[in-house]
């Protein structure tokens, strides 16, 4: 198995797992600026043929290991990312309220976006 390369594509908004080159694995997320700025993921996803290496968990942790460096709160939307952190409350304090629903009337407000 070769070396993951976590990689933030602020751009595009996506946290990317990069092996040998390709993208096996992606968190698609936005950075909320309204009522506060939070990073927000909405979808984790890894390549069927890299699932059960711990490709999610790596994203999500970079996930978070960002948001501190930045001092910026992440508001999770995607499942994945709300039960990795429920299982790492270490390193990923839990999400202030009034940012979630500004995140999820985001989401509604912009429907194809994500």
């Amino acid at each position: 198995m070769s070396e993951l390369d976590i990689r933030d594509n602020r751009t595009a908004e996506r946290l990317e797992a990069v092996e040998d080159g390709v993208t096996v694995g992606h968190i698609q997320y936005f950075v909320l600026e309204e009522p506060g700025r939070a990073l927000v993921p909405v979808h984790t996803i890894v390549d069927p043929g890299h699932e059960g290496r711990g490709i999610g968990g790596s994203l999500a942790a970079e996930l978070y290991a960002i948001a501190a460096r930045e001092d910026v709160p992440v508001a999770p939307l995607c499942p994945y990312v709300v039960k990795w952190a429920a299982r790492h409350p270490e390193d990923a304090p839990p999400a202030d309220p009034a940012l979630l629903e500004a995140a999820k009337a985001y989401v509604v407000a912009h429907p194809g976006r994500f």
